[in-house]
């Protein structure tokens, strides 16, 4: 057991600790506020205050861990053997970098906290974020950290116990819309007709009547095929399906359609399902409440995990409204139009609320890889090794790359077959 010194136990330090030392590296910890036990601990120790005790394995501390509430917070950036790191601190400490608290600035979103403008839909631009601006996005670096410790820790004590994780693939199916013309009633389906007419959309014309005439399938029903896909290649995945009434940004198919229940059902029947929070949920607790009651009336079982229409995080506020819910697990951490690491991590973790400043009781599962994002990359070779790249990075610690896809997208063909540059990066991940 590694035993930590310290001058103040915090819930902050306490949270971060147990991430690194415990999720990341499979340590078993304990703290400790008194010299006399942390001098006859005979095994692995750390100090990790402002002066080393003896000649012991030494962290200087920055203050952030043993403050409260959001304070403004100067960074200098700099590297650690090619990693980007900040908290510099000092000659004494073994560590040329703070990572316990470098980690909780990341972890905790404690930059969205800080002032910055919004989108149109209340998001965090990843623009203003110290990973874009400083060019770290696309690694996770809380977890390197935590592994260039473990290797400082192995040089020091040679009976260090931990445990290695394994590289671990998620692809999460987002379906806001479950189809594209089939299922969407009389008058939806005669208002799309005149507006694909009015733009001179002939193309989405023929094919709305041929879907009609049931002469050909639904370009976004691709459940069955994406699901054998899955089994094919033993790819764990999840479904998430927005049940909700329609709305500006909420355009799926009714919630009362006998087909769409039974499409839940049968995709139930193979795969996860979970909850596509609608749009006009994101501020309305009850509404949210109302959502997760209905699916979980159609697949006949609880729902626990959840992801926000359009990706929209506002913290702490979100993850109190999915706690409030009984949500356990979430799957919104990460930005839409661009690949990376949000919170610097390819690792799960549970959501620290600093305004409460306690740890909550809900897991976040950060994705890296949204295919809007890869939209943007023209060529399917660069987009192919692009992926590859965050793959590699996320392979090197052992961690989980989580890639969210639309049935939408992976129903269009034109410009792309996405469904073909899905398979691949599938088999690549099998490779």
């Amino acid at each position: 057991m590694l035993l930590i010194y310290t001058h103040k136990i915090t819930p902050r330090l306490t949270y971060i600790m147990r991430h690194i030392f415990v999720n990341i590296l499979g340590i078993e910890l304990d703290f400790t506020t008194k010299v006399e036990e942390f001098i006859k601990h005979t095994g692995p120790k750390i100090t990790y205050t402002k002066q080393p005790l003896q000649n012991e394995f030494f962290v200087r501390s920055n203050e952030l861990l043993f403050e409260q509430g959001i304070n403004d917070i100067q960074l200098n950036l700099a590297e650690w053997d090619g990693v980007p790191c900040f908290f510099q601190t000092g000659e004494k400490s073994i560590l040329p970098f703070d990572i316990f608290a470098a980690s909780f600035f990341m972890l905790s979103r404690y930059e969205e906290y800080l002032p910055h403008v919004k989108d149109i839909h209340g998001r965090f631009s990843p623009k203003d974020s110290i990973a874009f601006q400083n060019g770290f996005l696309q690694k996770p670096v809380v977890d390197i950290w935590a592994f260039k410790l473990l290797t400082a820790l192995k040089e020091r004590f040679e009976d260090l116990e931990y445990k290695n994780k394994s590289y671990d693939f998620v692809s999460v199916i987002d379906v806001a819309t479950s189809h594209c013309y089939a299922n969407r009633g009389i008058v939806r389906g005669i208002v799309g007709m005149l507006m694909d007419l009015g733009t001179l959309k002939l193309k989405r014309v023929f094919e709305r009547i041929a879907v009609g005439l049931n002469k050909q399938k639904d370009p976004y029903d691709n459940y069955a095929e994406i699901i054998a896909l899955h089994k094919k290649y033993d790819v764990k995945c999840n479904f998430f399906f927005q049940f909700a009434d329609y709305s500006k940004y909420d355009k799926n198919v009714s919630t009362n359609s006998i087909k769409f229940k039974s499409l839940i059902k049968y995709v139930a029947d193979y795969v996860p399902v979970s909850l596509a929070a609608s749009y006009s949920s994101f501020s309305d607790l009850d509404l949210l409440k109302k959502e997760k009651s209905n699916l979980e009336v159609v697949i006949n079982r609880p729902v626990n995990n959840c992801k926000m229409r359009y990706n929209r995080v506002d913290v702490p506020q979100s993850y109190r409204n999915l706690i409030a819910t009984e949500f356990t697990d979430d799957y919104t951490m990460g930005y839409t139009f661009e690949l990376g690491f949000r919170a610097g991590t390819c690792s799960t973790f549970q959501f620290y609320d600093i305004p409460l400043e306690v740890k909550q009781p809900i897991k976040i599962h950060p994705f890296a890889i949204h295919d809007i994002s890869l939209s943007k990359i023209r060529q399917n070779q660069d987009l192919l090794r692009q992926v590859q790249l965050i793959s590699d990075e996320v392979k090197k610690v052992n961690g989980t790359l989580i890639a969210m896809f639309s049935n939408e997208v992976l129903g269009k063909k034109e410009g792309r077959d996405w469904m073909s540059v899905y398979t691949q990066i599938i088999k690549e991940q099998n490779a």
